[in-house]
């Protein structure tokens, strides 16, 4: 098992060498530093899970050493203050700027050693929910895209691979499906990420201005143009140029852009100068691209030009295990909105939404949760809460049936979803000894939502 660590920063020798000697005794791997400089370099090379830091030292001082942690390095460690009788109101200060506790010297070792083994049960306690939630985060969501079926961890795979390159983008899919979230959760996790996220909608944009839209016009170029614009790709400059609806640009609009997505260099409308952008240009339809192609409504060379990296975007009716962890996903979302503590989906209510075809695909269901939200009573939603065209007299009888061979979608997901919770929350609970509150905080939900994880799991 590895040893805890901890980190001295003390310009004092003799105090170094004797808290090294003790933490060693008591199984601490340690390291010293002379100055607040030497500290922060050691602590990006040794990561500890505790500094022990004096306030009051040449060159950096504590507070110093205390906001590069915390600002710079964003360190998940603990510090505990160390200062001279007579400094207690600079310790003070250090608490409040979030220091976990401080000592007076000469130190009593009984209460050192104490202070420490409270430290490093709490950042290892922390340090293992991260871990926890990373494993889930890579599994089940990708920024704020959520699902657990084959067919969407395929797709955040896919995603992955696609914001590690700056290739073209095309997504595919049909209406709700969520195209937009996932383009700007790839340019999220790209280099580019730091740059502008520009957004054309090619279907909103009447066709005597695409022109301008896109490159932007000089004053003076055409009757209304009274100043300079600066247009989307110009805009875009260093980040990400989404295309919405590509499919409904005019051929003439196609020529245009294919020529600027080529060449990385457009003029403005009027304009004489040629301007070159660094942009990423992604696109996404609903219409089927390559049968538009065939039908001479769309440029062949435009379409192998944005079809560098492709995704195809399943609809919901064909990921229906994943039906559960969004609704959870969607209560939590607008509970808070809507000013009401967090509901849950009753079994026959479920069984509906898992019935559902849904032709709007997740935009549909979330604006279902959100109706289901609004209306019910209590802290249930009942089949008789959802919209009508979703609700029925008669609950569908075999949405939960396993046949040979089959495995019910419904209970697929719900299994998966609850048993990543589950394992969360006994994690948590048994490091806290049971301490809800400090177990709510270090999950980061309400209590509230905790309590009702607790009732809906049968978790003592």
């Amino acid at each position: 098992m590895q040893k805890s660590r901890v980190l001295i920063i003390d310009d004092k020798a003799g105090i170094r060498s004797i808290l090294s000697a003790l933490l060693k005794k008591h199984g601490y791997e340690v390291r010293v530093a002379e100055s607040g400089e030497t500290g922060l370099t050691l602590y990006t090379q040794f990561m500890p899970a505790v500094i022990l830091l004096d306030l009051k030292m040449p060159g950096i001082d504590g507070l110093e050493v205390m906001e590069a942690l915390q600002n710079q390095f964003k360190a998940d460690c603990k510090t505990i203050i160390m200062t001279a009788h007579g400094e207690v109101r600079s310790a003070v200060e250090a608490m409040k700027r979030g220091a976990f506790d401080y000592l007076e010297k000469p130190f009593d070792n009984d209460e050192l050693l104490a202070i420490i083994s409270r430290a490093v049960e709490m950042v290892t306690l922390k340090r293992r929910v991260k871990q926890l939630e990373d494993q889930l985060e890579a599994t089940y969501r990708f920024e704020n895209i959520i699902g657990v079926s084959d067919k969407m961890k395929s797709t955040f795979t896919q995603m992955r691979k696609f914001a590690a390159t700056d290739g073209t983008v095309l997504v595919c899919g049909e209406s709700g499906t969520g195209k937009e979230l996932i383009v700007r959760a790839i340019h999220q996790a790209s280099k580019r990420k730091s740059g502008p996220f520009v957004v054309v909608n090619c279907g909103a944009i009447p066709s005597n201005l695409i022109e301008s839209e896109f490159f932007g016009h000089e004053a003076g170029s055409f009757t209304d143009a009274k100043e300079l614009r600066i247009g989307k790709f110009e805009s875009a400059d260093g980040g990400t140029l989404f295309l919405d609806e590509i499919g409904e640009l005019t051929l003439e609009a196609q020529v245009k852009l294919l020529r600027v997505i080529e060449e990385g260099t457009f003029s403005r409308v009027g304009g004489n100068e040629s301007i070159a952008v660094d942009v990423r240009v992604m696109a996404a339809t609903n219409r089927d691209l390559a049968a538009r192609v065939e039908q001479g409504r769309f440029r062949e060379d435009l379409y192998w030009r944005l079809n560098v990296l492709s995704l195809n975007i399943c609809p919901l009716r064909e990921r229906k295990e994943d039906i559960p962890l969004l609704v959870e996903h969607f209560l939590d979302r607008y509970a808070t909105p809507l000013g009401i503590e967090q509901p849950s989906v009753s079994e026959n209510a479920l069984k509906l939404l898992m019935a559902y075809e849904w032709p709007g695909n997740v935009r549909e269901l979330q604006n279902c949760i959100y109706s289901a939200m609004a209306v019910a009573n209590g802290s249930m939603i009942e089949p008789a809460d959802l919209p009508r065209r979703i609700g029925s007299d008669e609950l569908p009888t075999d949405t939960g049936r396993v046949t040979p061979g089959q495995i019910s979608l419904a209970e697929t997901a719900a299994q998966a979803t609850a048993k990543a919770e589950q394992e969360a929350i006994r994690k948590v609970l048994s490091e806290t000894a049971g301490n809800r509150e400090k177990a709510a905080e270090l999950l980061g939900i309400g209590r509230k939502t905790l309590y009702r994880k607790l009732r809906q799991y049968n978790i003592e």
